[in-house]
């Protein structure tokens, strides 16, 4: 096949070059691929106005570069004559500081010079929904919102959508968006270079499914989450449907989350598997890996459950963790250790179940790694496993375990990071964690101005 330069086809007249904001939205520019010279790998693309993109550069210093990723171009199939590549900003100085997956790239620095390696594996879950409604009805109502599935449609009598609490693991025909997800997966495979491993219907009624890729090294995966975001919404438009990330999306009904599975290497050898332990071949440093999560839990809330939309789904009820406790296999915990057919070296992790979809993926691998390599230099302890249901133990009991909750709001999440994130710091750059929080304290101020349908049904004749 004839090349114009890094592999790209000759028959590709347009290159999409794809970034994130700091908050995870996906952005792009498309260039004519004779664009994509010596010169623009090398030095980048003057195509970007910092000052438009929200939490980037003010208007005085906005002329920011794009310089493409040659190893992630694919090949758009659904568009004639079209590809994307995964682009890196730059500013006038070299790589520019708010950058989230420049964050990401400093985050695998740090751990190359600690002679380590750490591979993330995410489950990304989110719903196919065939009707999404926003009505901005009154200033009374405020933004009215409603949606409807291929497979439950509201119920006759308005209380809802009729909940059929069996939608976990179901096939066709029950399962009417299973044609999607194989598309979805099918199209990551042969035109993105994923390995996909599984796929199936998650629990909530609405759609909701779940696509298991394989994991990588972090960088590798986090442009994999966008990727998948990207792939899932277009095949669904094909289908006239909506892909959606959001974290609770509908009332009643699991939440969509973000589970993440990390491990960490050294010289081939996984340093969180212990052969000769009898809880769950977990060695000391996974130990401290977890003490430093668990430490520093509730300010990584704020960025890997960003949202004010995240804590509807941090909720007891919905298998979505709220306390900060660690366990082999029990999933009303906020780190578990899976067990069945993970005994050996190659397999053994830890799966941190508070992240959601809504969360720039760059940021929130990065922060996770830097809460458990601070747990691993300050030999943190976790304190001993809670192998119960924490949603049924009494407020007394969980008081004596010293047991933590995840905040309960953005803005609470907030509090703790702007007081809590030396962690971050041989990771993250000082403009990001500051421009983070100020991006997300405004978005919070402005969501929360809205009056929501349910506070209009229940205060209305207060």
């Amino acid at each position: 096949m004839n090349n114009i330069i890094g592999g790209i086809p000759k028959e590709v007249q347009w290159i999409e070059l794809q970034f994130t904001d700091l908050a995870g939205y996906l952005r792009s520019v498309t260039v004519a691929s004779r664009e994509i010279d010596e010169k623009a790998i090398k030095q980048g693309l003057s195509l970007l106005d910092g000052s438009s993109v929200e939490g980037f550069t003010s208007i005085d210093e906005s002329d920011l570069r794009l310089k493409p990723v040659l190893e992630t171009f694919a090949v758009i199939p659904w568009r004639d004559r079209s590809g994307r590549v995964v682009a890196e900003i730059y500013d006038r100085s070299g790589r520019y500081a708010k950058d989230p997956r420049y964050i990401a790239e400093r985050a695998v620095k740090y751990l190359d010079s600690l002679g380590m390696k750490a591979y993330f594996g995410p489950e990304v879950e989110f719903m196919l929904l065939s009707k999404v409604y926003f009505d901005v009805a009154s200033p009374v109502t405020g933004l009215c919102y409603k949606v409807e599935s291929l497979e439950y449609p509201p119920s006759a009598n308005g209380s809802g959508f009729q909940r059929i609490k069996k939608a976990y693991h179901t096939p066709e025909p029950f399962n009417r968006v299973y044609p999607v997800l194989i598309e979805i997966a099918d199209t990551l495979e042969k035109y993105f270079g994923f390995r996909i491993e599984s796929m199936h219907h998650e629990v909530a009624a609405l759609g909701q499914v779940e696509i298991g890729f394989r994991f990588g090294e972090l960088v590798e995966t986090a442009d994999r989450v966008i990727t998948l975001k990207y792939v899932a919404r277009n095949i669904a438009a094909k289908y006239g449907l909506w892909a959606v990330f959001m974290p609770k999306p509908v009332a009643g009904d699991n939440g969509n989350g973000m589970h993440t599975h990390i491990s960490l290497w050294s010289n081939e050898h996984n340093l969180f598997y212990d052969p000769d332990d009898d809880y769950a071949q977990l060695s000391q440093t996974a130990r401290y890996f977890i003490g430093g999560i668990i430490e520093h839990g509730r300010a990584l809330a704020a960025i890997v459950a960003p949202t004010v939309n995240s804590y509807k789904r941090l909720v007891p009820g919905y298998e979505a963790p709220v306390y900060l406790v660690w366990s082999k296999a029990n999933r009303s915990a906020a780190i578990r250790i899976p067990s069945y057919g993970v005994e050996g070296e190659k397999e053994k992790r830890i799966e941190f179940r508070s992240p959601d979809p809504s969360a720039n993926p760059y940021l929130a691998f990065a922060a996770i790694l830097a809460a458990g390599l601070d747990g691993i230099k300050k030999k943190i302890d976790p304190g001993d496993p809670v192998d119960k249901n924490v949603y049924t133990m009494s407020e007394e009991e969980k008081k004596r375990l010293g047991i933590k909750e995840l905040p309960r709001s953005l803005d609470e999440a907030l509090d703790e990071l702007e007081s809590d994130n030396d962690f971050l710091k041989p990771i993250f750059t000082k403009e990001v964690i500051e421009g983070f929080v100020e991006q997300k304290r405004q978005e919070s101020r402005e969501i929360n101005s809205y009056p929501s349908p349910i506070e209009v049904y229940t205060y209305f004749t207060i």
